[in-house]
């Protein structure tokens, strides 16, 4: 009979290495090495698309530009409270930010007035038909330092190394590619920058959200630490979501 060998082990942040050696017939004979690298998942997770494959939540479907009216709803001022939002992310004049899943630009303008004309915004997103409407509000309130960047499901195209801030507002939890736009913006941000998402509190079951648009802190920190982030501190002040604000880890 082939004695078989398993050996299990971190090989790199989010993956394990999983080391197979086959001994073979014969003293002189050297044993057969393979590595295969596996995603760390929850006991029991499926790790099929559309499923988190460190968490097991199901990823939320984008919303379409169609429903672009409802990210400028009027009541949106009283149920997430925008000004109050920019305020605890205690932008600098001067600042580089990124509004990664920009929309129609709600937040976008926010920060453009936040940073002051010697500081830049980068409005992302991966519809075309979003960064048109942005394109308009900006032209409309005469907002002159902010750059459109064109994204993709894995890439969100933003250069290496610039950002003091990069904020997503009711974005990460429909990211189809979650690990892999992490990576890239690890890259992105400078050594002391901020990865800062707004999301509705999975917490709190009187916010009316459907589950999958929703986060918990736990659930949050268990997928970002996985990506080399580390939750440096949670405010709460909005009504109905956290602000979870993430540092690269030392």
């Amino acid at each position: 009979m082939t004695p078989v060998w398993i050996a299990v082990g971190r090989h790199r942040a989010g993956a394990l290495a999983i080391v197979v050696l086959v001994g073979l017939a014969g003293a002189s004979a050297l044993p057969t090495l393979a590595i295969v690298d596996r995603p760390v998942v929850a006991q029991g997770v499926a790790t099929s698309p559309g499923v988190h494959p460190i968490s097991g939540r199901r990823i939320a479907t984008v919303m379409s530009h169609a429903g672009a009216d409802w990210l400028d709803r009027p009541e949106r001022e009283a149920e997430e409270r925008p000004d109050d939002a920019v305020e605890a992310l205690r932008l600098r004049p001067g600042a580089v930010v990124a509004d990664l899943g920009a929309g129609s630009g709600y937040f976008t303008v926010r920060l453009a007035r936040g940073v002051g004309p010697a500081g830049r915004v980068f409005a992302a997103d991966i519809q075309p038909e979003m960064l048109s409407l942005l394109r308009t509000r900006l032209q409309r309130d005469a907002l002159t330092n902010v750059e459109l960047v064109q994204s993709t499901e894995n890439d969100p195209r933003l250069p290496a190394r610039t950002f003091d801030l990069i904020l997503m507002v009711d974005v990460y939890h429909e990211l189809a590619q979650p690990q892999v736009i992490l990576s890239k913006l690890l890259t992105s941000l400078k050594p002391a920058g901020r990865l800062v998402l707004l999301e509705y509190r999975k917490e709190d079951p009187a916010v009316p959200i459907r589950p999958e648009h929703k986060r918990s802190v736990a659930d949050a920190r268990l997928e970002l630490e996985a990506e080399g982030f580390q939750l440096d501190r949670v405010d709460r002040r909005l009504p109905r979501q956290h602000i979870l604000i993430f540092r690269p880890a030392p």
